[in-house]
């Protein structure tokens, strides 16, 4: 038979951004190599901050998606994203994830930030023993730091917590050396333990939609220059920059035009802004071909962070933005993981945070160069893709992780799930 692996995750499939699109394509892949898996996961409501249509708040049958069977525990789904709230529907998640149908799994995945659920999964896989894994994609603590969402002491118990969880965990995948460092050096975790696992891109290299239409579907002008963000709108993301930039870019006229795609808790807050900023748009999230075809249309992709932020994620747009084959403009600390993928790749600029002025002269800067150079700078993103980044690398690192916990585990050949309860 073949080895068990069993994943428990907050977010999975149909959500496209976010954690979600790594969580199943590794669960496809280590499915198609061979591997047993099965997932626990919740209602999709990311980014949008609520429960997609047709998904019901109640249990429901196993779903099938891509040969993995999948089971969706029903949680409460809080409108805001505050901390409390969130926290609730962590707890709420991993009682019910813990209570739920496992089998007798070889492994079991769990995956982070939600912390508090995977901390209750494994309490049940300790009492019986089963290796688990850990995969951190966010370190909690560090964001309530460097956010400022939890104040001294509460950050500090809440380190203790996850230093002591991750302590617990068989191993330890990360999506970066970065964050592999912080915690060897903050958490006591034995760098033994810890594997990393980037993240790849999981968009088309060459979309099928037609980019020119998108652009005149949105209402872009052939003489806008369209500096577009993907994904989260939310604290760490501080989108009023972006905003504030288009203020600046109108008083000067500059041919710029700001848009961001997505969801995220301070989306209301900004789509006030629109309304009163020309040059600044807030769009819904869109399907996976469209917003492939979105960033090959924009002129400039953006990262925006909130100033301070050094250590706590590694924004997974960037390997979306790096296939595109479009200039990168990041607005992040110079120390931070983002500068340091921005110019390992070759991609793009970095300005400082939180300036909407830098943001403004580093997009005309960038734009300028791009159509000097008729393209030719700023291109070493699909490279670094191919090199660094390729879904099959990741694969390989993650079951050397997994064959590191059990080297007794086998996968065998094997015809597709069908549903079973």
């Amino acid at each position: 038979m073949a080895a068990r692996i069993l994943i428990i995750g907050l977010n999975y499939s149909p959500e496209h951004t976010g954690i979600a699109p790594y969580t199943a394509g590794m669960a496809r892949a280590l499915r198609e190599e061979g591997w047993d898996v099965e997932v626990v996961t919740g209602l999709p409501h990311y980014p949008q901050w609520q429960v997609h249509e047709g998904y019901p708040r109640q249990d429901g049958p196993l779903e099938v998606i891509d040969g993995v069977p999948v089971r969706r525990i029903p949680h409460p789904v809080p409108h805001d994203a505050g901390q409390l709230r969130r926290l609730g529907m962590e707890i709420v998640f991993g009682l019910r994830a813990a209570r739920a149908p496992w089998g007798d799994p070889d492994v079991v995945v769990l995956v982070t930030p939600a912390l508090f659920a995977s901390a209750i999964a494994r309490v049940r896989a300790a009492l019986t023993r089963t290796p688990v894994l850990v995969w951190v994609h966010d370190i909690y603590t560090a964001g309530l730091a460097e956010t400022g969402a939890a104040g001294g002491p509460a950050t500090r118990v809440m380190r203790a917590v996850e230093g002591t969880f991750l302590r617990s965990c068989s191993g330890v995948v990360v999506i970066h050396d970065r964050f592999s460092d912080y915690l060897r050096r903050h958490m006591g975790v034995a760098g033994e333990k810890i594997t990393t696992v980037r993240n790849w891109t999981h968009i088309a290299e060459a979309p099928t939609v037609d980019t020119a239409a998108l652009r005149r579907r949105f209402g872009w002008e052939p003489q806008d220059v369209v500096v577009l963000h993907t994904g989260n709108m939310g604290a760490k993301q501080d989108l009023t920059n972006v905003a504030a930039a288009a203020r600046v870019a109108e008083e000067r006229s500059a041919p710029l035009r700001f848009v961001l795609v997505g969801g995220g808790h301070q989306r209301p807050q900004l789509e006030e802004l629109a309304a009163t900023t020309p040059r600044f748009e807030v769009l819904p999230s869109v399907d996976n071909d469209t917003y492939a075809g979105l960033l090959r249309a924009a002129d400039i992709l953006l990262v925006n962070e909130r100033p301070g932020l050094t250590e706590m994620c590694v924004p997974s747009k960037l390997t979306s933005y790096f296939t595109a084959d479009r200039p990168v403009l990041a607005a992040v600390e110079a120390a931070g993981p983002s500068a340091a993928e921005l110019a390992a790749a070759g991609a793009g600029i970095r300005v400082e945070p939180g300036d909407p002025e830098a943001l403004v002269a580093g997009a005309v800067r960038l734009h300028e160069e791009w159509i000097t150079t008729g393209g030719t700078t700023h291109r070493g993103g699909r490279r670094y893709v191919r090199e660094v980044l390729s879904r099959g690398a990741a694969v390989r690192s993650f079951l050397s992780a997994l064959t590191r916990l059990r080297p007794d585990l086998r996968a065998e050949d094997r015809s597709p799930a069908t549903v079973k309860s």
